[in-house]
């Protein structure tokens, strides 16, 4: 097995009102649980902020505002394991986001060797 990331994007506009929010959370709990019951998730991860600050160093160092949501903002991550890129594409199809319009970003984890 091999473990990979999903990185969830979604650049809405309107904000959804408290009972479709609930509705998702109820559709990504559901996703959780059946991933976590069939040992695919390693990580949930965690919903991130939609303010930041994008830091550049080249050519000299640069910190801007943003992440902004009109460019497509990353909302979260799980870690995720699965036989391949295949399976962890066709994992991360099930997920209830797409049902929202939002996109997943499916890129597999480099594992550094560790030093002894």
């Amino acid at each position: 097995m091999a473990q990979f990331v999903f990185m969830y994007r979604h650049d809405e506009v309107e904000k959804p009102s408290p009972a479709q929010m609930e509705q998702r959370m109820q559709r990504w709990l559901a996703w959780f649980k059946r991933m976590t019951d069939e040992g695919r998730i390693t990580d949930r991860g965690v919903p991130l902020e939609r303010s930041g600050k994008v830091v550049s160093a080249a050519p000299k160092r640069n910190v801007t505002d943003g992440p902004y949501a009109e460019k497509d903002l990353v909302i979260g991550f799980t870690l995720v394991e699965a036989d391949d890129l295949a399976h962890a594409i066709t994992l991360s199809e099930t997920h209830p986001l797409l049902l929202d319009g939002g996109k997943i970003e499916v890129r597999p984890v480099y594992r550094m060797l560790q030093q002894a």
